[in-house]
């Protein structure tokens, strides 16, 4: 078996690694998911994924890579890819630009009081966002909510979700569509079921947001980066306004923002009321 060594001294995947993933993930798809290159990609990106979360994680010699990297070195390496290595460059670009295409479906969740909704926070950056993810092929908006945030989030939705029940917008060609769940229970431990995807969970109070954000990506005054959250505020303060909550506000006792779940290091670590319940190993 032959290895390759980077100067950082980890070992890039060898050929046997290649060879597996791209049977496992390409070779035995069924056929319509290989009929264009932006459905080949999406193959080569569930590869990525596994790759990353799997054998990086379970033999730390393997360098970890960028999707473009991967990608580069799957194509170099694959029988089934190699007649388009040298095109690799345009399939990644339009790859790349249809995904920022892929309409988007998640949720805003809010408490009993309507006070407070839930945000995620991203894996590797300081974003924050609702729980939400881009759409399968023929996917319907609300199973496509209902399955992403009990990835992200793990609770499960389909119950409290109200197909008439959401806000949408469209930022350039993207479209996202955010279906309001209202009224969980303060009580209701949250935790992630997909890997290195989600590093926290929380909940913040909708009036401690600045006032007259309107960005897709925004900071607010206590330094949180919100990624798609500002634009919805409007819309989402309107809908409030318009129904009541199972439990009305109670301004002497309000309830705070409060963390619920955090990743830390190679734990993961549950809050419930703001307190540590819970702490075990990631995955």
């Amino acid at each position: 078996m032959c290895w390759f060594i980077t100067r950082s001294g980890l070992r890039l995947p060898p050929q046997e690694l290649l060879n597996d993933l791209c049977s496992r993930f390409v070779r035995n798809v069924p056929k319509e998911d290989l009929q264009s290159f932006e459905r080949i990609m999406l193959q080569v990106e569930y590869a990525h994924w596994f790759y990353e979360d799997n054998c990086v994680e379970n033999d730390p010699s393997l360098k970890s890579l960028t999707l473009k990297e991967f990608t580069s070195l799957l194509f170099n390496s694959c029988d089934v890819f190699k007649p388009y290595a040298a095109h690799i460059d345009d399939i990644f670009r339009g790859f790349i630009s249809y995904k920022a295409r892929v309409p988007v479906a998640g949720a805003i969740i809010l408490d009993e009081t309507y006070e407070r909704f839930l945000l995620v926070k991203d894996w590797k950056g300081p974003s924050w966002s609702f729980p939400r993810g881009k759409k399968n092929e023929d996917e319907e908006d609300d199973a496509c909510a209902v399955r992403e945030v009990l990835e992200e989030t793990g609770f499960e939705v389909s119950k409290l979700l109200k197909k008439e029940e959401y806000i949408e917008m469209v930022f350039d060609q993207k479209r996202v569509r955010l279906y309001i769940i209202a009224g969980v229970k303060d009580d209701t431990v949250f935790a992630p079921l997909t890997k290195k995807e989600i590093s926290e969970i929380a909940w913040n109070r909708l009036d401690e947001l600045p006032p007259g954000i309107a960005d897709v990506t925004s900071l607010t005054s206590s330094g949180i980066k919100l990624y798609m959250v500002a634009p919805f505020l409007k819309s989402l303060k309107e809908w409030i306004s318009a129904h009541h909550p199972p439990v009305a506000p109670r301004p002497h006792r309000s309830l705070k923002g409060c963390s619920v779940w955090r990743a830390t290091g190679r734990s993961r670590t549950i809050f419930h009321g703001g307190l540590k319940i819970k702490e075990c190993p990631v995955w």
